[in-house]
């Protein structure tokens, strides 16, 4: 909006100026997510704790030290995320980017779902919410619809690279070598494109969903990747850099790194208050939403795969519930002691700040080699 509202007086008032960049303007979405997280979640989880009563139920079958500590702690706190990071985003990005408005939907539809799922539980006070087969089927629906609307986007550009629309980035290996195989800079997929999309924002919203079982767990994380995602969309929307490094080049895609900046910023926010021993969860309102905004980031700037990577994190606690319910499955027996897999090492006796902790080291190493496929190709 302030874009908009101020680039036009910019040759008559010089301060103006810095509105036309990228990077200011990142760094006024996440300056003010953090400030509208601190002034607003005070009187949120007031307001939570008077409405909730009995907070977030806990799992019976979870760590037993969880329904002691965590029992009547209020959830949803999500809502303070969404709400930081969509007025900070609407404030300082282009209106007129169409990857901000698919992003953005992807979050806020997600959100709306996790608010539901969440306050079914609340009022039931009952570990289930919506049905999982109807939360999946909305996920995809709403995933299929942003990979739509991304891969037209993309082939509309007038700057695009040939093929660009239909094609998947794989790391590691230099555009030109695609280029001279398949005539497009990377892995064509065709139409195909738009459900492996969908599969990624699901993957990655579900992923981080499971990821938030403990105080702070799934924020920094999430916070770390969107950082990094900050990084590659500023580098592969400008076509003189992703020249350089030999990534695909997406025109308009920048300006998603504001986004990931508002993520940032009503992360820590939310840490505040989030940080050991929690005042208020994020809940499916959150991680959904979170989880899927970091999908379609990956899905618009053409670096799918590399979420893989830099979501590691995200990807082995995926992993080790599906290989928990396979192995129960077909052999009777548990590979892990509980899943996701952070309940495994609690289960062994670490402490809860000792998994937190490492999982943040780990995802900052990801994160790291994440970012070096921009240069090792």
């Amino acid at each position: 909006m302030l874009y908009h509202l101020l680039t036009p007086y910019a040759d008559q008032f010089q301060l103006f100026n810095v509105f036309r960049y990228l990077t200011f303007r990142t760094g006024g979405a996440v300056m003010t997510a953090l400030i509208i997280s601190f002034l607003l979640g005070p009187s949120l989880i007031r307001w939570m704790r008077r409405k909730q009563g009995r907070g977030q139920p806990i799992r019976d079958d979870g760590p037993q030290g969880h329904i002691i500590e965590k029992a009547g702690t209020p959830t949803m706190g999500g809502v303070l995320i969404l709400l930081s990071m969509t007025v900070a985003t609407f404030l300082w990005a282009r209106l007129d980017n169409i990857y901000v408005w698919i992003v953005m939907g992807v979050t806020l539809a997600f959100g709306v779902l996790g608010f539901i799922d969440d306050y079914l539980k609340v009022t039931k006070q009952q570990a289930d919410g919506v049905v999982g087969s109807l939360k999946l089927a909305v996920q995809f629906a709403v995933a299929l619809l942003a990979g739509y609307f991304c891969m037209t986007a993309l082939a509309a550009a007038p700057d695009a690279p040939t093929n660009i629309a239909t094609s998947v980035s794989v790391p590691f290996f230099p555009v030109r070598l695609f280029e001279e195989w398949f005539n497009a800079p990377g892995v064509p997929l065709g139409l195909a494109i738009i459900p492996f999309a969908a599969f990624v924002i699901v993957g990655a919203s579900n992923t981080v969903n499971l990821t938030d079982g403990l105080d702070g767990l799934a924020t920094v994380p999430v916070m770390i990747a969107a950082g990094t995602y900050a990084l590659i969309a500023y580098l592969v929307g400008n076509i003189i850099y992703a020249e350089y490094l030999g990534v695909p080049y997406v025109p308009g895609v920048g300006e998603l790194a504001i986004i990931c900046g508002a993520i940032m910023g009503a992360g820590l926010g939310f840490l505040w208050f989030n940080a050991p021993p929690a005042a208020i969860f994020m809940g499916d309102t959150g991680s959904l939403a979170l989880g899927g905004s970091i999908g379609a980031i990956a899905v618009a700037s053409k670096h799918e795969i590399v979420l893989a990577i830099v979501g590691g994190l995200f990807v082995l606690e995926g992993l080790s519930v599906m290989i928990q319910i396979a192995s129960f499955k077909l052999t009777g027996k548990r590979v892990f002691r509980m899943a996701p897999i952070h309940h495994h090492f609690e289960h062994m006796g670490w402490k809860e700040s000792t998994i937190v902790i490492r999982f943040w080291i780990i995802a900052v190493v990801l994160a790291l080699i994440g970012l070096a496929t921009l240069k090792l190709r």
